[in-house]
């Protein structure tokens, strides 16, 4: 029943499209402002709605579950796909604040990952 899912990933799709491109016009930019982010997150409450439970459990709620993880994994590689390109086009400065960005956060996972197991210990 992964139907189910993708229909509702293709609703919350549209409705964040079309809001992203309203907001877009509204602000005066000819660009879809967030609407992929604002589908996802109406893909997480649709999800772990009350008036969606009855579509959330058995078979059903395995495929709406399965798109819901994955929708989140394809986002940030399109956007990290977007954000590489315009960085290309940006010059010098731009790819060295991404390539930092990115050293910085790979630097950061043990120390997190250490205050998360010193956290999770403690309650133990």
């Amino acid at each position: 029943m992964l139907i189910y899912g993708v229909a509702l990933l293709s609703a919350c799709l549209l409705i964040g499209m079309a809001v992203g491109e309203t907001i877009g016009l509204a602000i005066g930019v000819e660009a879809n402002v967030g609407g992929v982010g604002i589908a996802m997150l109406l893909l997480v409450l649709a999800s772990n709605s009350d008036k969606f439970r009855t579509l959330t459990e058995g078979k059903a709620g395995a495929g709406i579950s399965f798109w819901s993880a994955m929708y989140i994994p394809i986002v940030i590689a399109m956007a990290a796909r977007q954000n590489v390109a315009a960085a290309s086009e940006g010059g010098m400065l731009a790819l060295t604040a991404g390539v930092a960005a990115v050293a910085i956060s790979f630097a950061l996972v043990p120390i997190l990952s250490r205050i998360g197991n010193k956290a999770k210990r403690s309650v133990e």
